[in-house]
């Protein structure tokens, strides 16, 4: 993605000096480490739901040990969770049959187990 003056690969040794802080002001950017880009983008990705499995396979970890360091609870994702579970009760509740066919759950069954003894 980037390349020295001289369209050669950049060697590790001067890429932050020459390359890295000089494009971050050039940006208006802080100086953010540019190890901070993989971080960002991988706690986006577990953000947008992808599972462990999915994040393993776009790092390149073998381990599920290294890939949790990236996914990082955040309100927005905590609403997003809230938000399908309630559709997914929503959804429960309204295919219940009603009426004498109905299924008890199992609370009442419970109920009435505890109540006839």
């Amino acid at each position: 993605m980037f390349v020295g003056p001289t369209g050669a690969p950049l060697r590790r040794t001067n890429f932050r000096q020459r390359t890295w802080l000089p494009a971050l002001q050039a940006a208006g950017l802080p100086a953010i480490h540019f190890h901070d880009l993989r971080h960002t983008g991988n706690a986006l990705t577990a953000n947008a739901g992808a599972n462990l499995r999915e994040l393993m396979a776009r790092m390149g970890h073998a381990s599920t040990r290294a890939a949790l360091v990236y996914p990082h609870s955040t309100d927005e994702r905590q609403l997003e969770i809230a938000a399908s579970l309630e559709r997914l009760v929503q959804a429960g509740l309204t295919a219940r049959p009603t009426g004498p066919a109905a299924r008890p759950t199992g609370t009442q069954r419970a109920r009435r187990t505890t109540t006839e003894q």
